[in-house]
């Protein structure tokens, strides 16, 4: 049996031991510009990714976004946990950044799961159903935010009712999103 590989994809400067640190620029183990396919890596050769601030940066087209969705599915076993970290689009960290070419959200991401495109359906929702399309499918299996310092103070003994109404009327309240996904196959 062949040993899975572990991805710490867009690594920059931060190499994680254990994982093949692949990025278009700096020292990684890999050089490997990502809006560029097929990947170098097998089909169902990987158990785990890491996607640490770089996913905002890829995808600019939506052929490339795709893509790049379609190589993941493709080089990952069922199973799989793709650990994705990006600033949250209304936080500054976001918008200050020119490299930054595409928002990447929960809902956004929940469009490739087969079992939601099913729901939608059932439903007679207008949702794209990606996961069909492409054949992908992905179910999202946790979501944390990181709150911007100055807000996590004044959100620390604060009901769920105000936080929602804070996320929802202010920029700079969520600094980061951490969404962890698992393959189906």
């Amino acid at each position: 049996m062949k040993k899975l590989l572990k991805l710490n994809l867009g690594c920059g400067e931060e190499h994680k031991p254990g994982y093949i640190n692949v990025d278009k620029y700096g020292n990684p183990d890999i050089f490997h510009d990502l809006e560029k396919f097929p990947w170098p890596w097998e089909d169902e050769s990987v158990e785990e990714v890491l996607m640490k601030h770089i996913l905002e940066h890829l995808g600019e087209s939506t052929d490339d976004y795709l893509g790049i969705i379609k190589e993941l599915y493709r080089v990952c076993v069922g199973g799989a946990a793709i650990n994705i970290i990006v600033p949250h689009p209304r936080h500054d960290d976001f918008l200050d950044d020119p490299t930054h070419v595409r928002i990447v959200t929960p809902a956004g991401l929940s469009l490739f799961s087969k079992s939601k495109n099913a729901e939608w359906i059932g439903k007679g929702f207008s949702n794209s159903l990606l996961g069909l399309y492409l054949d992908v499918d992905f179910e999202i299996i946790g979501v944390d935010y990181v709150f911007d310092p100055v807000w996590a103070e004044i959100l620390n003994d604060k009901d769920d009712m105000f936080i929602y109404q804070a996320v929802k009327r202010y920029n700079n309240v969520i600094r980061e999103t951490l969404i962890n996904i698992k393959v189906i196959k």
